[in-house]
């Protein structure tokens, strides 16, 4: 159920397609579901625009493929993280669509008729080590709407990798930024471009590291302006996040956009009680001159 589905449902009843009974047949599982185990939250693709993710880790490969079937029964799409291959395949076995990323250990069920992606975000990782954790990040960006490129191994050791992406980095509206050790990709890449930057620390070092508690604190004490930094490891946030941002701006462009092109529109189309925002020069009966007139000295006879 989302707010598409929604407005649908409405329609439909009004129309009379749909009985007072089915429409509360079809809402009786919002605003979550109880599994006993596991209280589903179905109403959370109303509120946010994509249904509850799976968090499959701790979980039995039993209780994350149930969850996964009663979410895939009323949304049709699918997120799961952190998910081992035995779950997959247990989801698998109830829905073919489902696609497994090793990488990353993400499960996924696109819509049968996914949206295009929208916007830009770019993911970078600063070493081979860390695209898991990237990857997490682009796999959530992308079943969320978002158009996502990846940009890995350019880490600091070798400064001029990163540089040689300067168009690729100036091309995005958002960037995820991933490095373990000792994390300080993000902010060589905050002083380099405009846009916001998503810090995300990896568990990945040697012992004072601390499990990517040095990365985090680097991250956390950025001198570059425009970083917000994600917990350990958390590329599933950084997606997240990078995609409400870039939806945002490709929001405010369409909207610009349509500003633009009402402004552009005949003066007769415009309410008489709005004032026009087409710049033109004023005439010889214009107002501005009357009032300059007035002001002039009169000559004396």
């Amino acid at each position: 159920m989302n707010r598409d589905a929604v407005a649908q449902m409405l329609k439909d009843f009004r129309l009379g397609k749909l009985s007072t009974e089915a429409v509360l047949d079809r809402l009786r599982h919002l605003p979550y579901e109880d599994l006993g185990f596991a209280r589903i939250d179905s109403h959370r693709a109303i509120r946010q625009g994509f249904p509850e993710v799976i968090f499959c880790e701790g979980k039995t490969v039993s209780q994350a493929a149930t969850i996964a079937q009663r979410c895939l029964e009323r949304h049709g799409t699918l997120l799961a993280t952190r998910a081992s291959r035995e779950i997959f395949n247990a989801i698998k076995a109830r829905e073919p669509r489902a696609k497994y990323f090793s990488l990353s250990r993400t499960i996924v069920v696109k819509p049968a008729r996914p949206a295009r992606p929208v916007g830009h975000i770019l993911v970078v990782s600063a070493g081979t080590s860390d695209i898991p954790v990237a990857e997490e990040a682009a796999v959530t960006a992308d079943i969320l709407g978002s158009r996502v490129e990846t940009l890995y191994d350019v880490g600091v050791a070798g400064l001029h990798r990163i540089l040689d992406k300067r168009p690729a980095l100036d091309a995005a509206n958002v960037l995820v930024v991933v490095a373990g050790m000792d994390g300080v990709l993000p902010s060589v890449v905050g002083g380099l471009v405009d846009k916001p930057v998503i810090a995300v620390p990896t568990s990945i070092g040697y012992g004072a590291s601390f499990r990517g508690v040095a990365a985090l604190l680097t991250m956390l004490n950025s001198c570059a302006a425009g970083i917000a930094v994600v917990n350990i490891d958390n590329g599933f946030g950084a997606g997240v996040l990078a995609h409400r941002i870039n939806a945002l701006g490709v929001r405010a462009d369409s909207e610009g956009r349509q500003r633009q092109r009402r402004i552009r529109a005949p003066h007769a189309q415009i309410p008489i009680h709005e004032p026009s925002a087409v710049s033109h020069e004023p005439t010889p009966d214009s107002d501005s001159d009357r009032d300059s007139g007035s002001r002039k000295k009169k000559r004396p006879r």
